[in-house]
């Protein structure tokens, strides 16, 4: 694996770091949303979502699409993410 690979992947990891991007990921999982459905259900302020999701976004991890005046975000990768999660979910259980 390549240096670079090696930097992508852990920018990834890196953005999926931050409690409030591991919440809105699992929101994510349940379907598309738009940033208000993100903000009612995150319970964080509009600019704060939209600045998790844009990191996000530079890091292939969700994707947009205009709906009238709103941006509804979505998964790029579902099942992989949702995997990657169970694997957490499988180790917090292991390491109780």
């Amino acid at each position: 694996m390549s240096d670079l690979d090696c930097r992508k992947i852990a920018d990834f990891f890196k953005a999926l770091s931050h409690p409030t991007r591991v919440v809105i990921v699992l929101r994510l999982l349940e379907g598309k949303k738009c940033v208000g459905n993100l903000k009612e259900l995150v319970k964080a302020p509009q600019p704060n979502i939209s600045q998790h999701l844009s990191i996000m976004k530079a890091n292939g991890i969700v994707d947009w699409i205009q709906q009238g005046k709103m941006k509804c975000y979505f998964l790029k990768e579902p099942k992989l993410l949702k995997d990657l999660f169970s694997s957490g979910e499988n180790f917090l259980k292991r390491n109780k």
